[in-house]
């Protein structure tokens, strides 16, 4: 219980490009785990260990580690997760932040909230994660501390309390002043900053200093009466008690403390570990988890203890050649040694951990017990997917999985050497177990096979892993969009499915309604009385139309919402059989939903554009040929951000075009919307194209 309550488990999450993996490296270097900073523009840090991530500079797959922070006499085990800042990875931070129970957000001082942060920031509302802000690259020209925080707390919708407020010398960041203890803190050049000393103030900066800290113990009062009343009796309040309150209103997400500092310039990191330890929840004050039990189906609260039943959600697994499937678990109760069995709810069978490891980036350290609050990565289990429960067989709960975006682009890919096809499907297989946002189809008019992700790096990244990794050149099609069909009209029809062969034959009479549905999947209602149709051939039906949606009326795209209202029907006593009902529910469905006058739905992205004012014209003009509609344009910082919906079908080649509209200066960013009617002309050109094909 005591390791527990200073254990951490954190995720550093970020736009791309805003120092995450830089402030890692120096995390790793501080707390003695590397003894020597790796850089993301010299191709070496840890947590970027895949060849694809050095070469590009960026972070594709959310990597874990385990350091240890000693603060007032205390040992701190943190366990982190750095997470990729590219919309198309958008998964690694889903899975990650489904485990953590806290978080930095880190921010760039010059560009400030991103669209991705904003999605982060969102998809950490959403799991209702405790973060702390951490305002980088402070070093910069054009960096702005202020106005940053205004950002959060405007764009994302969150009180910042600022702990803390640069200092600059001659405009160079010089160091950082600590609001609560009103100290000034400076780092030593040499060992990479690890010496720091506390000194005065400076003067010109002690109006400051008593201005936020003031502001600190005003927001504070709102929260807390102790605080309030001593404020309001000009009492002096002792730093411990205003750690404490922040500590509470971190946890319980109404204040977002706000550090900086200048991760590549060594300056403010050992402050961050010190903020990880004193406002981020433990796995004892984190929230509640809860399961279901799943012998009697009822809600049990896991209890973060390893005396507790054993409980652990699957959240990742990735392949290594030499230990092959690494399954990565997040223990959320209980204990397990080496050896022993756990139970997949999923699955309803028993296997046996043969390893476990603590993961150090793609290093594993070879470890034989775990216990509640732990992450570690197993080898050895079979048929496991991300999102399962693993348990007890004496006690199965299972918790709630892990729900994960649909593909939206997709591209044929073919080897080059038909003799490397049977390598081509291993590899697939392998994509699929890791990536739940990575789908492999056969299109049934072509036989090609056709892989579909969240964007064209996302593919573009797996393609090339493909080919390295099994030593298979790849040949590659257009990308294509994961157009989508919906119902557009409710109408009543009757199948009735008869087959004779001689024998016993087949049998199955159903009517229904079908027609479309706000939501998202099968909405199926049984209004079949007086048992004209047995309960198992109803969920037979219900089967059948589910499978249907796979193939939609018009193209053979999915349909993505539909209802099915079950009215009446009948069975024949020797010939109808559950089979039976379901080909008449598919049969049904083919020979109905084209009269539900069917259309294509596509989908809308989220563009943004930081442009200079320059070429704000062209690229606007460039838009609105895609079909983009422009909702704002914000001034930022002497530039221009452009913020807009488009249609994914006309984005391919973005980023190039862009480039050469804006002569290489402007940078987007895309993330999905909503999926919307495809306009009518284009459907029919569709529609034509596909008949051609046939």
């Amino acid at each position: 219980m005591n390791k527990l309550k200073y254990t951490r488990n954190i995720g550093i999450a970020a736009h791309i490009d805003a120092g995450k993996t830089t402030t890692t490296e120096r995390i790793l270097y501080y707390t003695g785990i590397n003894h020597k900073v790796g850089e993301v523009h010299e191709g070496n840090a840890t947590m970027d260990w895949m060849v694809q991530e050095q070469e590009r500079g960026i972070t594709i797959t959310s990597a874990a580690t385990r350091c240890i922070w000693k603060l007032n006499n205390k040992k701190y085990y943190i366990n982190i997760i750095d997470t990729p800042g590219h919309v198309d990875f958008t998964v690694e931070v889903e899975r990650s932040l489904r485990i953590l129970d806290g978080m930095i957000v880190l921010f760039s001082s010059v560009e400030g909230v991103e669209p991705q942060s904003e999605t982060v920031w969102n998809q950490a509302n959403k799991y209702k994660i405790p973060r702390i802000a951490y305002i980088n690259k402070m070093d910069r020209k054009g960096s702005n501390f202020l106005k940053v925080c205004e950002d959060i707390k405007d764009k994302l919708n969150n009180q910042p309390i600022i702990l803390q407020y640069p200092v600059y010398k001659n405009d160079i960041f010089n160091g950082i002043i600590d609001l609560i203890e009103k100290k000034y803190i400076i780092w030593e050049e040499k060992n990479y900053g690890e010496n720091y000393k506390y000194c005065k103030i400076p003067k010109e900066y002690i109006d400051i200093a008593d201005k936020y800290y003031k502001k600190i113990i005003e927001i504070l009062s709102e929260y807390d009466d102790k605080i309030l009343d001593d404020y309001l009796n000009n009492n002096k309040i002792n730093s411990k008690i205003i750690f404490k309150a922040i500590e509470r209103q971190t946890r319980k997400i109404n204040l977002i403390p706000i550090l900086c500092g200048s991760s590549f310039k060594n300056k403010g990191v050992q402050l961050l570990l010190n903020s990880i330890c004193l406002f981020l929840p433990s796995p004892l004050n984190s929230k509640k988890i809860i399961g279901k039990n799943y012998l009697n189906n009822k809600e049990i609260l896991i209890k973060p203890d390893k005396k507790f039943h054993f409980c652990s959600l699957v959240f990742k697994i990735t392949s290594d050649k030499f230990v092959g499937k690494l399954v990565f678990i997040r223990v959320y109760s209980g204990s397990l040694n080496l050896g022993d069995s756990i139970y997949n709810i999923r699955t309803k069978k028993k296997e046996k951990i043969s390893r476990m490891y603590q993961m150090h980036a793609n290093k594993q350290i070879p470890i034989y017990k775990i216990e509640a609050g732990d992450i570690f990565a197993a080898v050895g289990l079979k048929d496991v997917k991300t999102g399962d429960t693993l348990s007890t067989i004496k006690y199965p709960i299972y918790l709630e999985n892990i729900k994960f975006p649909k593909p939206v682009i997709g591209i044929s890919i073919e080897p080059k050497n038909k003799t490397d096809l049977d390598k081509m499907s291993i590899a697939l297989s392998k994509f699929i177990d890791e990536d739940p946002t990575f789908h492999v189809k056969i299109d049934k008019n072509t036989s090609e096979t056709i892989i579909y992700g969240m964007g064209e790096l996302h593919l573009d990244i797996i393609i090339d892993r493909i080919q390295r990794e099994y030593n298979i050149i790849l040949n590659k099609g257009i990308p294509k969009v994961e157009y989508k069909e919906k119902l557009k009209k409710k109408i009543k029809f009757r199948e009735i499915y008869k087959k004779q062969t001689g024998g016993r034959g087949k049998y199955a009479d159903i009517i229904f309604t079908i027609g479309p549905y706000d939501g998202h999947g099968l909405k199926f209602i049984d209004k079949v009385k007086g048992g004209n149709i047995p309960k198992e051939f109803i969920n037979s039906v219900k089967k059948g139309f589910k499978e249907s949606m796979k193939l939609g009326p018009l193209l053979g795209y999915e349909v993505d919402s539909m209802e099915i209202v079950l009215l009446d029907g009948t069975y024949h006593p020797v010939d109808s059989d559950t089979l039976s009902f379901e080909i008449a529910a598919k049969i049904g469905f083919k020979n109905s939903a084209l009269k539900t006058l069917p259309v294509i739905m596509e989908p809308i992205m989220k563009l943004e554009v930081l442009c200079n004012e320059d070429c704000l014209g062209n690229i606007v003009s460039d838009i609105n040929k895609r079909r983009g509609i422009i909702k704002e344009i914000i001034d930022l910082n002497n530039n221009k951000l452009i913020k807009g919906l488009v249609p994914l079908s006309e984005m391919f080649g973005y980023v190039t075009n862009l480039r050469s509209l804006s002569s290489g200066r402007a940078t987007s960013n895309m993330t999905f919307s909503h999926y919307e009617e495809l306009p009518n002309e284009i459907t029919k050109k569709l529609i034509n194209k596909n008949e051609g094909q046939n």
